[in-house]
C-alpha cells in the first residue's frame, strides 16, 4: 500500500519534497525549506506530519488502521456490492485540546470527549423535533474536523459519503511517541496535550487529507480550494423570508403579503410548502388553491419580490402522471436489489426515488425547471429541496434501505450522505440553464454533505419553539460556517409549537444577525406573522428585521468574501482572536465578519447579560449608543426586550443603508453610511463589494466594484466615525480638480462621534486614520478631520 493512497497533505506555498534522512525502519522528507517534513515508518505503518521539528498529527498512532478485504459480489443481484468493507483510522493532534466541525449535530461548538457516550454519528436523517445536546446524525454531514491551538489552527478531511462515526478523545501527554534511536530530532518543545480522532466509515476507501493551515483563515482557504467556494447568493436570498407549512392559496399569500406592506416591515420571499401541489406531485400546482400562479408571481415580482416553492426527491407512483413515466421510462429511479423501482412512502404516500447519483438523471431533472417545462413558473420562482436525505417513512431510520441500487450497481450505502447534495447540484444548475447561464439561482436543502456550500442555503431542519432550541442554534451555525457551509439558519421561533412572544422576540433579534434569515412553521403551529402578537412585539421584530435590511451591504461584501477567499461571514469568536483561549469555548456569541461582535438574548426573562469583548488591545464601540469598551474584559450590559448587545471593533470600517424600504431592491437604491470604527491607534480599514446583486455579470464581465473608498457608484453617502476624543475644528473634503469645500457641505458631532453628510457631488472616503488626523487619499478624495 502507496502512503498516497491513504493521506494526502494541503500546503500553501507547496514545494518539491526531498528525502532529509533515511533509516532502515523510516524515511524523512522534507520542503519549504526544510520547515515542514512527514516522516513515514514502515512497520507497524504510521506518519508523521512536522513543522519546525515539532510533530503536529500522527497517522496511524494508535494501530486503528482498519480495511476490510473486498469480495467478489453475489452473481444473483444486480448490484455490485463487494461485501463487508469498513474502514477507519486514528490520528493523533498534538497539542491541541479543542476540536470543531462535523457537523450536523444538535451539540455545542466545541466537541466533546466521546468516552463518556456515543461518538459523533455522520449519516444524514430526517429526524422530526430531534434532541439537543446529542451527537446523534442529523440532515447532513461534514466530515471535516477542525483544531485550533494559540498558534495553529489545523483540519483533518475524511472523505467518505457512507456512515461514519468519530470519537474524539483529549487527553495530556505525558512524553514524545514513538521516539527510536534512528529518530534524530528531539522530542517536541512544551506540547502537554493531545487529542485522539478515531474514523470509521462503514464502506468506501480512505481518503483522508490533513490542512495544515497555518491560522484560521489558511485554512478555510484551504478547504474551500478542495470543495469549493461559497456560491455568491443573489442580494434577495440574503433579506428576510417568510414561510409556513402551508400558505392556504393565492390569496392568502396576497394577504400576507399585503401585511407586510401595512405593517412597514421589509421582506423579500414568501415561501410555499407541499400544500401547493397538485395531490404532492411536485412541479404541478394545486388548481383550486393555486389556479394562476404565473400571476402570482407576477403581483409579487411587481412589489420586485420573490416566490420559493419546495420540490422534494420523492415522485408519487403515478403511472397516469406524465412526469412520473418521464422518469421511470428513462431509468431516473433508484431500484431494490431485486432491479425493479424502489418503492418507498413520504408525502403523497407510495412514491419512487430519483437516482440523482446518475448524471443523466440530474439532467432531466435539471430541464423540469425551464419555463417550458415546469408550466406556472416565472424567472422570480425559486427552490426549495426538502425530505433528501432521502426521507422514506417506514424505512429503516426513517430513510432508504442501504442495499437500495444506484447508477453503475452501487449501492446506497456507498453514497447515502450524498443524496441530497446531488438533488441540490442538480436544482442549482436546473435554474441557471433557466436563465440561459446569466441568472444566479437561490436553492435551499435540508441534506448536505461536504461542497454543498457551491450550490445554495442550508438550514437547521425541524427545530421546536423553545429556549433551548434557539440556544442551540448558534453553536449549529458556527459548526456549519467553519466547514465551509456558510449561507446558513434556523427556523425562526421554531417549526413545531407555538412561540411565546418574547421567545420569538429573542429568536429574531439572533436570526436577523445570521446568514440565513427564514420565518418558518408546521401546519399544526399557530399563524406566525409579526403583527400577530400585539403592537410591542410587532415593533420590536419590525425593528431588527429593518436593521438587518440597513445592514445589507456589509453582509452582500461577507458573502463575497467567502464566495473568494473561504471565509466565513459568521465565525466563532477564536477566528478573529486566535491567540485569546477565553474565546476557544465560546458559542452562545459571534463575529459577523471581523467587524461586528453580536451576543443574542438567548434565555427568558433577563435583566442583564456578560458579553466577552475580547483582545486586551481592542476597543469595542456599542453600536446602539456608540460607547466604547476596552477590551480584554466580560462586560455586564442591562438588557431589555429591545436589546440586542452588538459591538463594533475598533479599526474596522461597517457600511449601512440609510432609509427604510420594502425589500432588498429599495434598500439597495437608499444613500450608504460608513461608519469607522477608530482602533486604540487611531486606525481603521474595511472594504464594500457591490455589484448588481442578481447576475454573473460580476463573473463573466467583471462587473463589479471592491471599494476601499466612496465613490461615485454610491449615492449620498454619510460617514460617521467612532472614536474621536474632541471634536475636530476642521473637516475637509478634498476632490480632484477641486480647490474649495462645496457649498451644500455639512457635517455634526454627537457623543464620541463625528457624523458627517455630503452630496453626490462631494464623495468622502476614509480608510485611514493617524492620531487625531483622517485622512484617504486617492485619484479622486482626500478626506481629513483635525482637532
Amino acid at each position: 500500500m502507496f502512503v498516497g493512497e491513504i493521506i494526502y497533505l494541503l500546503l500553501l506555498p507547496c514545494g518539491r519534497m526531498s528525502v532529509e534522512r533515511q533509516s532502515k525502519d523510516s524515511v524523512t522528507l522534507s520542503w519549504s525549506s526544510g520547515r515542514h517534513q512527514v516522516r513515514v515508518w514502515h512497520f507497524p505503518f504510521r506518519l508523521e506530519i512536522l513543522c519546525e521539528d515539532e510533530v503536529m498529527v500522527t497517522f496511524n498512532s494508535k494501530g486503528k488502521l482498519w480495511f476490510e478485504t473486498l469480495q467478489e459480489p453475489p452473481r444473483y443481484t444486480s448490484c455490485v456490492s463487494p461485501g463487508p468493507s469498513s474502514i477507519g483510522s486514528d490520528l493523533c493532534l498534538h497539542g491541541f485540546s479543542h476540536v470543531y466541525g462535523l457537523p450536523e449535530h444538535a451539540d455545542d461548538l466545541q466537541l466533546r470527549d466521546t468516552r463518556d457516550g456515543e461518538p459523533y454519528r455522520l449519516y444524514n436523517l430526517d429526524v422530526f423535533a430531534y434532541d439537543v445536546y446529542s451527537r446523534f446524525g442529523l440532515y447532513g454531514s461534514v466530515p471535516l474536523l477542525v483544531a485550533h491551538k494559540p498558534d495553529r489552527t489545523l483540519g483533518l478531511f475524511w472523505l467518505n459519503a457512507s456512515e461514519t462515526y468519530v470519537n474524539v478523545h483529549y487527553k495530556p501527554l505525558k512524553k514524545p511517541l514513538y521516539l527510536t534511536q534512528d529518530d534524530q530530532t528531539p522530542p517536541a518543545k512544551g506540547v502537554q496535550k493531545q487529542t485522539d480522532v478515531h474514523w470509521l466509515s462503514e464502506s468506501g476507501v480512505i481518503d483522508c487529507v490533513v490542512l495544515l493551515g497555518p491560522g484560521p483563515q489558511q485554512l478555510f482557504s484551504q478547504y474551500a480550494q478542495l470543495t469549493g467556494y461559497q456560491a455568491l447568493p443573489p442580494l434577495f436570498a440574503l433579506g428576510y423570508h417568510q414561510c409556513r407549512w402551508n400558505y392556504n392559496d393565492e390569496a392568502d399569500v396576497k394577504a400576507v403579503d399585503a401585511g407586510f406592506d401595512q405593517h412597514d416591515i421589509p421582506y423579500d420571499v414568501i415561501w410555499l410548502d407541499i400544500e401547493h401541489t397538485d395531490g404532492k406531485r411536485y412541479f404541478t400546482w394545486d388548481p383550486e388553491h393555486f389556479p394562476e400562479p404565473a400571476e402570482l408571481q407576477h403581483h409579487l415580482q411587481r412589489k420586485k419580490r420573490k416566490l420559493v416553492v419546495i420540490s422534494d426527491p420523492h415522485f408519487k407512483f403515478d403511472p397516469g402522471w406524465l412526469l412520473y413515466n418521464e422518469a421511470r421510462e428513462g431509468g431516473h429511479f433508484v431500484r431494490d436489489r431485486e432491479g425493479q423501482i424502489y418503492l418507498g412512502s413520504c408525502w403523497p404516500g407510495a412514491c419512487s426515488y430519483l437516482d440523482f447519483s446518475n448524471p443523466d438523471t440530474r439532467a432531466w431533472y435539471s430541464g423540469c425547471f425551464s419555463l417550458e417545462e415546469y408550466k406556472g413558473s416565472t424567472p422570480s420562482l425559486f427552490l426549495w429541496n426538502d425530505m433528501n436525505e432521502p426521507s422514506v417513512f417506514g424505512g429503516p431510520e426513517q430513510t432508504m434501505p442501504k442495499d437500495a441500487v444506484h447508477h453503475g450497481g452501487w449501492e446506497h450505502r456507498e453514497l447515502h450522505n450524498l443524496y441530497g447534495f446531488y438533488q441540490h447540484m442538480a436544482t442549482a444548475e436546473g435554474l441557471i440553464a433557466r436563465s440561459g447561464g446569466s441568472e444566479r439561482p437561490f436553492v435551499l436543502t435540508r441534506s448536505f454533505f461536504a461542497g454543498s456550500q457551491r450550490y445554495g442555503a442550508v438550514w437547521t431542519g425541524d427545530n421546536v419553539a423553545t429556549w433551548e432550541y434557539l440556544e442551540i442554534s448558534i453553536p449549529m451555525i458556527l459548526s456549519l460556517s467553519i466547514t465551509g457551509i456558510a449561507f446558513c439558519g434556523a427556523d425562526v421561533g421554531g417549526f413545531f409549537r407555538d412561540p411565546e412572544p418574547e421567545l420569538l422576540v429573542r429568536w429574531y433579534q439572533a436570526a436577523a444577525l445570521q446568514p440565513f434569515f427564514r420565518s418558518h412553521c408546521a401546519i399544526w403551529s399557530k399563524r406566525r406573522e409579526p403583527w400577530l402578537f400585539g403592537e410591542e412585539v410587532t415593533a420590536a421584530i419590525r425593528t431588527v428585521i429593518k436593521q438587518r435590511y440597513c445592514l445589507l451591504p456589509f453582509w452582500y461584501t461577507l458573502f463575497h468574501q467567502a464566495h473568494t477567499s473561504g471565509l466565513p461571514p459568521l465565525r466563532p469568536l477564536w477566528v478573529e482572536f486566535p491567540r485569546d483561549e477565553s474565546t476557544f469555548s465560546v458559542d452562545n456569541q459571534y463575529m459577523i465578519g471581523g467587524a461586528l461582535l453580536a451576543c443574542p438574548v438567548i434565555k427568558p426573562g433577563v435583566e442583564e447579560i456578560k458579553v466577552l469583548l475580547p483582545g486586551s488591545d481592542e476597543v469595542w464601540y456599542d453600536v446602539h449608543s456608540a460607547e466604547s469598551y476596552k477590551g480584554g474584559r466580560t462586560l455586564s450590559l442591562p438588557v431589555t426586550l429591545d436589546t440586542v448587545p452588538v459591538f463594533q471593533r475598533g479599526g474596522s470600517v461597517v457600511c449601512r443603508s440609510v432609509g427604510s424600504g420594502s425589500c432588498t431592491a429599495e434598500y439597495k437604491e437608499l444613500p450608504l453610511n460608513i461608519t469607522v470604527a477608530l482602533s486604540s491607534q487611531g486606525l481603521a480599514d474595511g472594504e464594500l463589494y457591490l455589484d448588481d446583486g442578481h447576475s454573473f455579470s460580476y463573473r463573466d464581465r467583471k462587473a463589479f466594484c471592491l471599494l476601499i473608498t466612496p465613490t461615485s457608484e454610491m449615492k449620498d453617502p454619510s460617514l460617521t466615525v467612532l472614536g474621536v476624543k474632541n471634536k475636530p475644528s476642521t473637516v475637509v473634503v478634498h476632490l480632484s480638480g477641486e480647490e474649495h469645500l462645496p457649498d451644500n457641505y455639512s457635517s455634526t458631532f454627537k457623543k464620541q462621534s463625528l457624523q458627517s453628510a455630503v452630496t453626490d457631488e462631494a464623495k468622502t472616503g476614509c480608510d485611514k486614520h493617524s492620531g487625531q488626523t483622517i485622512s484617504r487619499q486617492d485619484n479622486n478624495t482626500q478626506y481629513k478631520l483635525k482637532e
